[in-house]
């Protein structure tokens, strides 16, 4: 089958190079990925915050009102859909584990454009730090980093913490991330570009000005707004702190399971947040603040790599995707980060451009996955469709949004004690099922009615008149589940 995609990638290389008319005919992809990006934008009805850049984007091609990833962590939402294969395939769910060591072979989204022709090439994060993938681009990925903090008093913090760590072993890049880290947040008087998604944004422009002349799959991938929050002073002047709405529901579920949240080491890290407890109202107010300037930080970013595309005449010959990895949460269930199956954590933007679509400007309220991304691409580039895929090409919403589709979307979460959480999100409800992985037997379950309860506030699952409904709800997820992976081979 290999062989055969290899050679069908080769046929349609042939016939596109045959002329340079062909060639110029062929689709760019310009990939954009935003570490940590919930759906808090203005396309998004989130009028408060200032993301001028991607709302454009919305005008110009598809905005998916309900996308999920497949595990609401960086590393296998991002193996989830460069590899086109779920977590349950690519048995990488931490930030540690390469799909290589358990999927070899598996030719990953911008290694199938490099096989079909195309000058593949990244900036930023595309994959987990240090996860990386050789195989997937026409070039190394481009260097774009600048030191985590400006101000001087954090970065001589942080050169005490590294010189206190010298010689010390860590299992991951994340790990040493953490050990480093300073404060959660940071305001200074700098330049864009003395950050590094200014210097990302340097780079992506300059790929495009050398790629410019051929097909090519560039990959961009924006590091605001992960922690800690650190954007020039300019992006949290656009905010005045007082009006920034504090999270709606800052309490843990009703009835929720001992699963159903993580507690929020990933911020605990930063040597400003207590290590146990909640954060104080102050903190929380500027946590949201500094996640607000670094939108708009990264946003403009993108609108400047936006605006070369357009410079440069590619607009109308280039597919662009941007999708944020996961969601976060805001304050919102007591908690912050990701680490959950909840909405607030598994549900992230989506956005698609075609050159020619129809509905431009348009929303879908269709379910699609993260791991539908990668068919769409190939659909809308003309490839063919690698038989690994686990998921749906979109391609068809692009012109007709309402379009009947897919009854449910699939996510999943590791929790300590060999259980995994699998949860489906349907037109109207979360169902969770806690099982152990071991013997598969069912240790705890979820279900939100988000008609009723769009926050999730409560989970209805052993209520004694939502019986029959979880028990239909638990045969559509058995089913749904084993045909979402059905097609891989």
């Amino acid at each position: 089958m290999k062989r055969t995609l290899r050679l069908l990638c080769l046929t349609a290389s042939f016939l596109a190079a045959d002329s340079s008319a062909a060639a110029q005919e062929r689709l760019n992809v310009l990939f954009v990925a935003v570490d940590d990006l919930r759906t808090e934008l203005g396309c998004y009805g989130v009028p408060v915050i200032r993301s001028p850049n991607i709302d454009r984007l919305a005008e110009r091609g598809m905005l998916f009102e309900r996308a999920y990833c497949q595990q609401a962590v960086c590393s296998p939402s991002r193996t989830s859909l460069l590899t086109g294969c779920r977590p349950d395939t690519t048995k990488v769910y931490d930030l540690e584990t390469h799909f290589r060591t358990n999927l070899p072979n598996v030719v990953t989204l911008p290694q199938h454009f490099k096989d079909c022709g195309y000058f593949t090439r990244s900036v930023g994060k595309i994959y987990h730090a240090g996860l990386d993938d050789k195989a997937s681009w026409s070039e190394p990925p481009a260097k774009a980093n600048r030191p985590m903090y400006q101000l001087p008093e954090n970065r001589a913090m942080v050169a005490r913490k590294a010189q206190a760590l010298s010689g010390k072993t860590f299992k991951n890049a994340s790990a040493r991330y953490n050990a480093m880290a300073g404060p959660a947040w940071e305001c200074a008087d700098v330049p864009d570009n003395a950050y590094s998604d200014g210097a990302i944004a340097d780079a992506a422009i300059e790929m495009l000005r050398a790629a410019k002349d051929k097909p090519f799959f560039i990959a961009v991938g924006f590091l605001k707004p992960h922690l800690p929050f650190i954007a020039p002073k300019k992006y949290w002047d656009l905010y005045t702190r007082d009006a920034i709405p504090p999270a709606p529901n800052p309490f843990p579920p009703k009835d929720a399971t001992r699963f159903t949240l993580a507690d929020w080491g990933e911020l605990r890290a930063y040597n400003d947040i207590p290590n146990v407890g909640p954060v104080t109202a102050e903190q929380a107010r500027t946590l949201k603040h500094g996640y607000y300037a670094c939108v708009s930080y990264m946003d403009a970013q993108l609108g400047r790599v936006l605006d070369e595309l357009d410079r440069l005449g590619l607009r109308d010959r280039t597919v662009i995707v941007l999708w944020g990895d996961h969601g976060w949460k805001l304050g919102e269930h007591a908690s912050w980060c990701k680490h959950s199956n909840l909405e607030n954590d598994t549900h992230a933007p989506l956005i698609c451009c075609a050159p020619r679509q129809k509905k431009a400007g348009s929303h879908t309220r269709a379910l699609v996955e993260f791991v539908d991304i990668y068919p769409t691409l190939c659909d809308l580039a003309g490839l063919p469709q690698p038989a690994h895929l686990e998921g749906t090409s979109f391609a068809p919403l692009l012109d007709a949004p309402d379009k009947p589709w897919k009854p449910a979307a699939f996510s999943q979460y590791p929790r300590r004690g060999n259980v995994m959480g699998y949860s489906m999100r349907t037109d109207r409800y979360r169902f969770t099922r806690w099982l152990s992985r071991s013997d598969g037997t069912e240790q705890a379950r979820e279900l939100y009615d988000l008609q009723l309860d769009p926050q999730e506030n409560e989970n209805v699952a052993e209520r004694s008149e939502n019986r029959a409904l979880v028990e239909a709800l638990t045969r559509q997820s058995a089913e749904g589940w084993q045909a979402a992976r059905a097609s891989f081979k």
